[in-house]
């Protein structure tokens, strides 16, 4: 099912796209495939996919698994769905803000972000929606380009900071982790490639009813 898009700002849908199209499908093609295939094996229940984009997760989600997925863009909400049709399966579409999510507290029992919080406005404010949306107990599963152990990356990073962020809002230089466990989350899994260019999480909410 797909819901009609919600208002917002023009130029942020803009970026989301170009993203997607540009640097995202990059990505997608040379380093992102094993990320995805470990964030998404790790998925259980109801699953909430936050930027979906282009649908690049849909192949490598258990078959037995309920996927909502938002984007803020509604052209990469059309290629989702379309993809989904191609691979036969059956996803919730909802053209939404990562930074406002239209779902209740402990909705999900399971919540990705792969290669989307490097371009959203305010990572913390994306990472406690995802926190409040997810259940308690729920899994939080995190793909993404972050800050390099490497003193010469980071420097590489640092200057395409300055061309990046003011024209398609891509940071090269964020890192959730320390903003995950702040929020109160355990992280139980990691796995780093490429002096930590790539970085993925999986995050477990705490749930009081099991103390």
């Amino acid at each position: 099912m797909t819901r009609p898009p919600s208002s917002g700002s023009k130029r942020r849908n803009r970026l989301v796209a170009h993203w997607d199209r540009q640097a995202g499908r990059a990505v997608n093609e040379s380093w992102a495939a094993s990320s995805r295939s470990w964030i998404c094996s790790r998925a259980v229940g109801r699953v909430l996919d936050v930027c979906i984009g282009d649908g690049g997760n849909l192949p490598h989600y258990p078959v037995d698994i309920e996927v909502t997925g938002i984007d803020f863009s509604p052209g990469m909400i059309q290629a989702a769905g379309q993809r989904a049709r191609r691979l036969g399966r059956s996803i919730d579409l909802t053209v939404a803000d990562i930074e406002n999510l239209p779902f209740a507290d402990g909705w999900f029992d399971t919540v990705i972000a792969t290669f989307a919080l490097c371009c959203v406005p305010d990572e913390r404010v994306a990472l406690t929606e995802m926190n409040r949306v997810l259940k308690p107990g729920g899994n939080l599963l995190l793909a993404d380009t972050v800050i390099s152990t490497s003193p010469v990356l980071r420097v590489v990073e640092r200057l395409a900071d300055l061309v990046t962020v003011p024209l398609e809002g891509h940071y090269q230089m964020r890192r959730p982790w320390p903003i995950v466990e702040s929020l109160g989350l355990t992280i139980i899994a990691s796995q780093q490639e490429h002096h930590r260019l790539i970085e993925r999480l999986h995050a477990i909410k705490p749930d009081s009813s099991t103390d």
